[in-house]
């Protein structure tokens, strides 16, 4: 994959006349589809060309230009995919198509940490080991990949010329989505198509422009907003619910973000209580997070997150199984029964894990928000995939070694775990 660095000053002119990415075309630095609530479109990040050549079913199709080039980002171009497509290509490489899917691989918070003086080893793949965990997943051959955000965490220069971030691009701008994302994710971008939820990471404070110029659902690319807009993606049964809590606190309650996150499940309306679904979010609705741990025995936690419970509290959600969700960088299966949605806290892709953690599985049982729960946890490295059986869902946690750590089922709305 080709650099920022090496076409900037090419960039420099693109930005100048965005209208050229209609009119020629060149190799994408980087393509994949996206499945949002209009339907799959395949994206693509322009080359100092233009956006490149598409075809659908052997036809010439025109990408649009969904946001023109700038001093820090090139040009992002988008295609439509027509339902019933059975071939959309991209500078002559077959793009992912939708089908029900059977088989969905789940990931989130997979960047690497490099703030301040907060430094992740992004050079070392055993530190950082999101690229491997990206590789075995495509391996598995999903029908459809969920990342629950959290995409961007290079937000400082690395410092001391540490050798252990040595080289590393920082800042809201395309190389570091490039170092971060991009390039780690091309064999899973390869292999499926994705739903993307946007993490506290992609805040406007924070990179809230590359998530809104390459990765959000909304038909074209607007100015950074606080929350985005809810959708719904339908395969074949299952309605995936994708809601924004990038920016709602975790152990506050103030009305203002209550309201905001009761707005987007209003939006949703119906949906929520029909049909079988899944809500997809960054922060959990009800995880559990540790702050302490004495020795071996399993780690003090603490629950969140207070604004999404009081904006769910009084809605039935009868039409949801389970809320999936990251934020939290461990493996966490939280179970109440029919009695609510069961959570599933799979934010394990890259990023440095909890201090309080622990590698092998511990349960507890304790009362959250209100309702009797059992919780199955643990901290590694990993992906998560699930497959259809019946009426149910079977998952498998693999760690970075792809060694199964973790199987569960999803019955109605209990889920369910036990050791690999």
């Amino acid at each position: 994959m080709i650099r920022l660095s090496a076409l900037a000053p090419a960039m420099l002119l693109f930005a100048a006349a965005p209208a050229l990415a209609q009119g020629s075309t060149g190799p994408a630095l980087a393509a994949w589809t996206e499945l949002t609530g209009q339907g799959a479109e395949a994206r693509a990040v322009a080359g100092p060309g233009g956006c490149p050549r598409a075809t659908i079913d052997g036809k010439p199709a025109a990408m649009s230009v969904r946001a023109p080039a700038s001093a820090d980002f090139p040009a992002i171009c988008a295609l439509a995919e027509p339902p019933g497509a059975g071939a959309i290509e991209i500078d002559g490489r077959p793009m992912p198509l939708p089908v029900p899917a059977q088989r969905i691989v789940i990931m989130g918070d997979t960047g690497c940490r490099v703030k301040n003086l907060t430094i992740q080893a992004c050079n070392d793949p055993k530190a950082w080991p999101f690229a491997e965990v990206a590789r075995l997943a495509a391996a598995q051959h999903p029908d459809l990949v969920i990342h629950v955000g959290d995409y961007y965490y290079r937000e400082s220069p690395c410092p001391l010329a540490l050798k252990a971030c040595a080289g590393s691009p920082s800042g809201d701008r395309w190389d570091t989505w490039t170092a971060d994302f991009f390039d780690p994710a091309a064999p899973l971008l390869a292999a499926a198509p994705w739903v993307f939820a946007r993490g506290n990471h992609e805040t406007c404070k924070r990179a809230g422009r590359g998530w809104y110029l390459l990765l959000d659902a909304g038909p074209a690319a607007v100015p950074c907003r606080e929350f985005t807009e809810p959708f719904t993606v339908r395969s074949g049964d299952l309605n995936l619910h994708v809601i924004d809590s990038s920016d709602s606190p975790d152990r506050d309650r103030h009305p203002d973000d209550i309201a905001a996150v009761a707005a987007q499940l209003d939006r949703l309306g119906p949906a929520l209580d029909s049909g079988r679904g899944w809500i997809v979010t960054h922060r959990p609705v009800w995880g559990m997070v540790p702050i302490a741990r004495l020795g071996p025995s399993a780690p003090f936690q603490v629950a969140l997150n207070f604004t999404e419970q009081d904006a769910i509290h009084g809605r039935g959600l009868y039409g949801v199984q389970m809320v999936v969700s990251g934020h939290v960088h461990h493996f966490q299966a939280i179970d109440f029964g029919e009695k609510r949605p069961s959570q599933l806290v799979v934010g394990t892709g890259g990023d440095v894990g909890e201090k309080a953690d622990l590698p092998r599985s511990y349960r507890e049982r304790r009362e959250i928000d209100g309702l009797d729960a059992r919780t199955f946890s643990f901290s590694r490295y990993g992906y998560y995939l699930m497959e259809k059986d019946g009426e149910d869902w079977v998952g498998t946690f693999h760690d970075a070694t792809d060694v199964v750590r973790a199987r569960c089922r999803l019955h109605a709305r209990s889920l369910t775990c036990k050791d690999g």
